[in-house]
């Protein structure tokens, strides 16, 4: 079988795309990202969970989104803390990581049949987040997120 995710990294550029079709329809993908209760369900990589009560969503632009990931073996903390640059509900939006200077773009097309195409869209990706290690991990939260959806 093969791999349902498209990953393209350019590392001159420092950028990774990631593109993934969906079996639900785009609105309750947007819900399920903008939602804590929902997106604390599959936030992070499997081995990891993140609490609802760390999940921070002002939807709009200059809002805060915020969440901490938890290492499911020893504890440790892995927290995300950017500011988002816009929303345009259902179809798009974009966040900006100050500290890592990293953007992520999310685009989610209407395919028509319920279905919904993800495209996340990162520029000024850290070199450690595009190794091959980060990069499946990544992989299993789009995997994690895929289900999710699929089951609403």
């Amino acid at each position: 079988m093969s791999d349902p995710i498209t990953t393209t990294v350019n590392a001159d550029t420092g950028e990774v795309i990631i593109t993934r079709e969906l079996d639900a329809p785009r609105e309750t993908v947007f819900k399920a990202f903008f939602e804590p209760a929902q997106l604390a369900r599959f936030w992070g990589p499997v081995g990891t969970h993140t609490p609802e009560s760390s999940v921070v969503i002002e939807a709009r632009p200059g809002g805060r989104f915020e969440t901490v990931m938890v290492n499911d073996a020893d504890g440790s903390q892995y927290p995300t803390s950017a500011v988002f640059v816009e929303i345009l509900e259902p179809e798009r939006w974009s966040f900006r990581e100050p500290d890592a200077g990293m953007t992520t773009n999310v685009t989610l097309t209407d395919l028509g049949d319920g279905r919904t195409r993800l495209v996340i869209h990162q520029t000024n990706v850290p070199e450690m987040y595009r190794s091959p290690e980060a990069l499946a991990g990544f992989k299993t939260s789009i995997e994690r997120m895929a289900a999710y959806v699929a089951s609403l």
